[in-house]
């Protein structure tokens, strides 16, 4: 019970963007889908624990249905993050119910500035916190 606790002391002294076991990581996390006018609007928290600021971060990502088509491929440009600061962006899939969104695929890192593409793409780690649709990269 002790030992629970302290981990669990441990864990929420960290600065945010480093797990458990140390490593740097890039969170995207799908965070809202909402209707908005003819577009399913997507709300994204990202957390930057790279540990310095990105100027700027471009994901490729593949859209698909509940059906499980590819329904579209686009770029989701996350602007810049600041080290250690969660930041939300959102992005509107024009003429999409968010109903038929099934699962989104980061597909990989287009761009990475103020970090290294391939140090970007390592950290990546992706997730949702909308019901019956899946974030995966």
């Amino acid at each position: 019970m002790v030992r629970a606790a302290f981990l669990t002391l441990l864990c929420a002294c960290l600065p945010n963007g480093i797990s458990a076991q140390g490593a740097p990581r890039l969170s995207l996390t799908l965070a809202g889908a909402t209707e908005a006018e003819d577009a399913c609007r997507l709300s994204f928290l990202a957390e930057n624990g790279l540990g310095s600021d990105l100027d700027a971060l471009v994901v490729e990502a593949v859209v698909f249905t509940r059906a499980g088509a590819v329904e579209r491929l686009l770029l989701l440009d996350f602007r810049d993050l600041p080290a250690g600061k969660p930041r939300v962006r959102q992005f509107d899939l024009a003429g999409m119910r968010c109903e038929a969104l099934g699962q989104i695929l980061i597909n990989g890192v287009e761009s990475c500035e103020g970090a290294d593409e391939a140090a970007c793409a390592s950290a990546l780690e992706t997730g949702s916190r909308v019901d019956g649709t899946e974030v995966t990269g």
